[in-house]
C-alpha cells in the first residue's frame, strides 16, 4: 500500500474537540479500509498567503493538520465526503512517491556508506575555534588602547 499525506485545513475559530472529531472520523475511515494511520501533526494556527472565501466569510487564517497513512490508491475518491464538511477550509491528499518501506527497505544497500562520507572534524568546530581567536586579539587591542 503506498503512503499519502492527507492535510486539512481547518477554520481558525474550530474548536479542538470538533477538530479531533474529523481526524477521528477520516482516521476510522482509513482503519475501514485495512489501512494504517502512520503519524499525525499539527501546526496550529497559520496565516493564509491569501484569503479563503466560504460562505460566511473570508478567511485569512486556518489551523492545519497533517494526517500520514497507508491506505489503498482508491481511497482518494472515498474522501469526498470531506467536501460537505462545514468546518474545513480546504483539504488535499499527497501520495508519497519513491518511499522504500517493508521488506525492501531493509535489504537497500544504497545507505549503508552514507555516514562514512560525513568528514571526522566537523566544520562547526573550525569556526568556533577561529572565533575564539579572533575574541582574543579584540582583547589584546583593547588593552593597548587604555
Amino acid at each position: 500500500m503506498p503512503l499519502y499525506d492527507c492535510m486539512l485545513l481547518l477554520k481558525p475559530h474550530v474548536e479542538k474537540a470538533a477538530l479531533m472529531d474529523l481526524v477521528a472520523r477520516v482516521g476510522r475511515h482509513v482503519y475501514r479500509r485495512n489501512g494504517v494511520l502512520t503519524d499525525m501533526k499539527s501546526s496550529g494556527k497559520i496565516y493564509l498567503g491569501y484569503g479563503i472565501k466560504k460562505l460566511d466569510w473570508r478567511y485569512y487564517q486556518g489551523q492545519l493538520m497533517q494526517m500520514t497513512m497507508m491506505i489503498t490508491s482508491n481511497f482518494n475518491k472515498e474522501l469526498h465526503y470531506l467536501n460537505e464538511e462545514d468546518r474545513l477550509l480546504r483539504w488535499l491528499l499527497v501520495k508519497h512517491r519513491d518511499t522504500k518501506y517493508g521488506p525492501e527497505f531493509i535489504s537497500e544497500d544504497d545507505a549503508k556508506g552514507e555516514l562514512n562520507k560525513i568528514p571526522r572534524t566537523s566544520f562547526y568546530h573550525k569556526e568556533a575555534e577561529e572565533d575564539e581567536d579572533d575574541d582574543e586579539e579584540e582583547y589584546e587591542e583593547e588593552e593597548i588602547k587604555e
